[in-house]
This record gives C-alpha cells, structure tokens and sequence, in this order.
C-alpha cells in the first residue's frame, strides 16, 4: 500500500540522511503495510515498533504460501502503517528465519513486545492470531507449523 501521505512520509525520512544512506535507501525502496489481521492490532503493534519495544515479528509460512507472497529479505524498508493506512515509523529487516512455532525461544518473544513479553503469553496470543487467521486459507494452527520469523531496527523517527 502506497498513497502520498507515505510517500511524503518516506521522502522526509530520505532527507536525514547522508548522501550515500539516501542513494542506498532510495535505490533499495520500500514496502509499505500495517501489521497484524485487524486496524485495532495494526494500531496496536504499529504503537510498539515506532516507541522500539517490537523489534521482532513472525507470520506464517503457509500464509506466505498461500498468498503468492516473498519472504522478507535481510535490508528490506517498510514503512509501518497504522490501521488508518497512516504511516508511524520505518523498519529495516535485519534478520530473516524460519523456524517452527515450537522452537520459537523466550528472546525472540520478548523481542515481539507484546503483551508481557514472556514465552507463555507470547505463545498464548500469537495461537490465537494463527487459530483465526489459517483457517482464511483453511489451515489449521500446529504446535510444528514454520514461522517466518524477522528481527528488525528502527530506523525512523528514532
């Protein structure tokens, strides 16, 4: 998703940079896309990733599948967007994974954010998210199914 209030968004954020981050960024270019299944959620993580305490997230791999979609790349820039469609922050990816549901450790929900950022809430809710959202594409959540997990920094504002 692209309107001009994320490309005015995008082109402020080229300017704080140097001349050659500015010319790598613009080069690189961005995705732009609110988080989560919801505009509730989006808001909700969108607020967590521009204050920094998400620095990490995951989605399905069979979504990924399902949907025809790439998987992140390590140096992607997204501007995060609230459930508005109004950007709050961009991300670079700095860390691409794939790994069971099961393996997922207690770093990597803590880095999430979310809730009170243990392993137990984070596999609590994050069930939840993949029990209704699998079955759009008639799935079914599994304790073995593949995330795709993604750590990344902000970038701006910071």
């Amino acid at each position: 998703m692209t309107n001009a209030t994320t490309e005015q968004f995008w082109q402020t954020y080229l300017t704080t940079l140097s001349a050659a981050d500015h010319q790598s960024a613009s080069e690189r270019g961005y995705q732009a896309e609110a988080w989560g299944d919801n505009p509730a959620l989006a808001d909700e993580l969108g607020t967590l990733i521009a204050a920094g305490t998400k620095t990490a997230t995951c989605g399905a791999l069979w979504d990924y599948e399902a949907e025809g979609d790439l998987l992140p790349t390590v140096g992607l820039l997204t501007v995060v967007l609230n459930g508005a469609g109004e950007p709050l922050c961009i991300v670079e990816t700095i860390e691409v994974t794939v790994r069971p549901y099961n393996e997922v450790d207690a770093q990597f929900a803590f880095e999430e954010g979310e809730d009170d950022r243990s392993l137990p809430s984070w596999r609590e809710g994050h069930r939840r998210y993949f029990t209704r959202t699998l079955a759009q594409i008639y799935r079914h959540f599994d304790e073995a199914m593949p995330l795709v997990c993604e750590r990344f920094r902000l970038l701006y504002p910071s």
